[in-house]
């Protein structure tokens, strides 16, 4: 069980971050809600976790230090996730790969166009490694 109801990510522009975020999140099985309520795009698997929103005040700007990170499935969603970003434009901010900080950790950081820093992770081993799609 998650420890957050939702995370707001701001937006300059709605139909340039719905395009990233439609790309970036649907290898993570995370999909577009629709419009939440007149402010912006909720996404989530059954309900809004994620918002991007237009700001209530002032222009959007992202957060110097922090990053919003997403579970992926499995390592190949973390690869694609990145790919997406780079494709609807976003920015590299680490290409995908093994990280140290935890067992079998693997990730990729993007910045969004807003210049929002997001990540993607995957926590199991290379071995167990398999897109569900294949399964079948």
């Amino acid at each position: 069980m998650g420890i957050f109801t939702h995370a707001c990510l701001a937006s300059t522009d709605l139909d340039r971050s719905r395009r990233f975020y439609d790309a970036v999140l649907a290898p993570l099985g995370i999909v577009n809600l629709g419009p939440f309520l007149d402010q912006g795009i909720g996404y989530g698997r059954r309900v809004p976790e994620l918002l991007v929103l237009r700001p209530l005040v002032g222009t959007a700007s992202p957060s110097n230090g922090a990053t919003l990170g997403f579970k992926a499935p499995y390592r190949t969603a973390v690869i694609l996730f990145h790919a997406a970003g780079l494709a609807h434009d976003g920015a590299d901010a680490g290409a995908p790969g093994p990280r140290g900080a935890v067992a079998h950790a693997f990730g990729a950081y993007l910045y969004d166009p807003d210049g929002n820093k997001i990540c993607a992770y995957c926590f199991t081993p290379p071995s167990s490694d398999q897109n569900p799609s294949d399964a079948e």
